[in-house]
């Protein structure tokens, strides 16, 4: 199997580093800063005396209470719009929000308010709020919450949305998005909670917002993806040099708004061959918007049209032979990726 590689940023941060699960590297992140600053607090539905749904609060309502750490009732609506106004007033609220399915019910808060605040007041008020939340599918939790949405929110300006793979950049960009001044949406992953991963102890340690990194160095194809997509993609990359002697790169995207063009293009212009990779649904998506950057600063370095893997355009069904078949899983990825080589 492959393993997340370690974020460059950990290799020069010239700290100690804990090896920690995706979860434990969220918590110690909220930790750290609350610590930091008294105004950040946590909100959210069950993560106090329950821990929250996946534990990654555990511990923060006993040692922070019940004013930092402050539960919600089942309204995202509601703890949304709060959080906004709190945010406007100057604090730094961060939201949970169970699953990024239910976000859905706050769409009018994220898009209307919290992403269009300093525009619309001329920059006099600003909105410091960050909302983290799951998103993926492979636990046959079916067509409701199985959905990953996170280029919804990188369509809209105003908000910014970064989207971890690696226990590391779980805590550094979990820590820029709360020190940030723009509202910022965290998308996690359920696959990858349980994940390990060399950690920073430095609690100054943070991912910078907007920055993608090179998960694995190569000459011939770049593979570009974000979140679990880049797990399978380094799956792909050891498959293609096993069984051909194919040198793959690939690219963590991290961040979805702003998007890393650069980095992405540097990749390509040295391969000149590209696949894009997600989760979610490919039409409209973020395989799209990265595979139209590439053909606009890479035309003349291509020697094959972009690739594009996406999740089967389907609601997710239930029975598990049925979402194995609409999951971007490692099989379609190398199909994709012989078909770009020109050797399928």
């Amino acid at each position: 199997m492959a393993t997340l590689t370690t974020p460059p940023e950990v290799e020069q941060a010239g700290s100690s580093t804990t090896t920690m699960t995706y979860r434990e590297a969220l918590r110690l992140a909220l930790r750290e800063e609350l610590e930091h600053d008294e105004k950040v607090f946590l909100v959210g539905e069950e993560i106090g005396v329950f821990e929250g749904s996946y534990k990654v609060t555990a511990g923060l309502f006993k040692e922070f209470g019940p004013k930092r750490v402050r539960e919600a009732p089942i309204s995202e609506e509601g703890f949304v719009g709060l959080s906004v106004g709190a945010a406007m007033m100057g604090l730094r609220p961060v939201v949970e929000i169970m699953t990024l399915n239910f976000i859905l019910v706050a769409m009018d808060q994220v898009v209307n308010h919290a992403a269009k605040v300093r525009y619309m007041l001329g920059g006099e008020v600003g909105c410091p709020l960050v909302i983290r939340t799951p998103n993926g599918a492979g636990n046959q939790l079916t067509a409701q919450h199985s959905q990953s949405f996170e280029q919804w929110f990188a369509h809209v300006p105003g908000l910014k949305v970064v989207a971890p793979a690696t226990p590391a950049d779980a805590k550094g960009l979990l820590k820029a998005a709360i020190r940030d001044d723009d509202p910022v949406i965290v998308v996690e992953n359920l696959p990858i909670y349980k994940e390990k991963g060399e950690v920073p102890d430095d609690p100054e340690f943070v991912t910078p917002i907007g920055r993608a990194r090179v998960a694995r160095e190569g000459t011939d194809l770049t593979i570009v993806a974000h979140s679990f997509a880049v797990k399978r993609s380094l799956e792909v990359a050891e498959q293609l040099e096993s069984e051909l002697d194919v040198s793959a790169e690939v690219v963590d995207l991290r961040s979805l708004r702003p998007l890393d063009t650069q980095t992405v293009a540097d990749s390509v212009s040295k391969t000149n061959r590209a696949l894009c990779v997600e989760e979610g649904w490919s039409s409209y998506g973020t395989t799209a918007e990265v595979a139209a950057r590439i053909q606009d600063a890479c035309f003349d370095d291509l020697d094959a049209p972009v690739g594009r893997v996406g999740m089967a355009e389907v609601p997710m069904p239930y029975a598990k032979n049925l979402e194995n078949a609409t999951l971007p899983h490692s099989e379609k990825i190398l199909g994709a990726a012989k078909h770009v080589l020109g050797v399928a």
